[in-house]
């Protein structure tokens, strides 16, 4: 609680309770059929159906809160699983036993809260003897990656566009460029994929097997500009100021020239959409997860 008592309460007083309360942070009812019902639709096997019948998931898809619950993300999901069987994996999902990793927890300082989301988490992974994770939430990365070790949580963690990269390595998936040959398309650096774990090139060789033209913004990679959503600030009302910093963001990417702005976390596409919106810019240009461009190219 030490994080509490040295000011970080200040950002927990001005987040909506039952939002750092409850489980899932989509400050929904917590329904134990919502996740299970979305991996029914999709036809995703859940961790608890290969264990019946005594097989072990290639990998488990950590679909996040967001992926679960907030229908733009659910899109997000949707391209990702249509690839992941494309490309013939064998993956499973937790379903209705996922809970929120506690990332918006820990970053307002409730580190109590954290705590015991993460240990709710980590006795249903380790229960299915979970050695592998992919999750297209780099928050969600980020947590599970560096931050469940310390608590008995060890697994191999990626992001889904690291999860794709590889698939193409290994033959197992194919990107054309289809419509999105030729199309401007920026991307933007989650800051839990790009600073916080160093990865910024995957993304980016993905969108270029698109053929697409990919525009640099003038902040990028080390030093892009942050969505504004980090740091559990998705939850919290603006600070004082003159500009909210997605707005700014959404500039540095108008300025590109791009069609399409490129993300690689739900987060980031909220706040991007948000600020596309703002600048009366809808239907000219697109805010789409890297998934779901790959996932279009090939008409899944």
């Amino acid at each position: 609680m030490a994080l509490q008592s040295n000011g970080s309460i200040k950002l927990g007083k001005r987040v909506k309770r039952n939002r750092l309360s409850d489980l899932n942070y989509a400050s929904r009812k917590r329904n134990h059929q919502t996740k299970y019902t979305m991996s029914e639709a999709l036809k995703v096997p859940t961790a608890a159906e290969f264990l019946a019948q005594g097989k072990q998931p290639e990998v488990l898809f950590w679909v996040g809160c967001s992926g679960s619950f907030d229908d733009r993300a659910k899109k997000i999901t949707k391209a990702f699983v249509k690839l992941l069987n494309k490309a013939g994996v064998e993956f499973a999902v937790l379903g209705a036993e996922e809970s929120c990793t506690g990332d918006p927890a820990k970053r307002a300082g409730n580190e109590f809260l954290f705590q015991m989301q993460a240990m709710m988490n980590i006795e249903v992974l380790n229960g299915y003897e979970i050695k592998k994770i992919v999750t297209a939430c780099p928050h969600c990365f980020n947590t599970l990656k560096n931050e469940y070790p310390e608590l008995g949580g060890n697994y191999e963690v990626v992001h889904h566009t690291q999860f794709l990269k590889s698939l193409i390595a290994e033959s197992r998936l194919k990107i054309e460029g289809g419509k999105f040959k030729g199309k401007k398309i920026t991307y933007h650096d989650p800051c839990y994929l790009g600073r916080a774990n160093d990865e910024y090139e995957a993304p980016r060789e993905l969108l270029e097997k698109l053929d697409a033209a990919l525009l640099e913004m003038k902040r990028s990679k080390r030093n892009g500009l942050c969505c504004g959503a980090g740091g559990a600030q998705m939850f919290k009302e603006p600070e004082p100021g003159n500009k909210d910093i997605n707005i700014e963001r959404t500039e540095e990417a108008l300025e590109t020239g791009a069609e399409i702005i490129a993300a690689g976390c739900p987060f980031c596409n909220t706040m991007m959409t948000d600020g596309i919106k703002a600048a009366e810019k809808e239907g000219k240009v697109e805010v789409l997860d890297v998934a779901e461009l790959i996932a279009n190219a090939e008409d899944l």
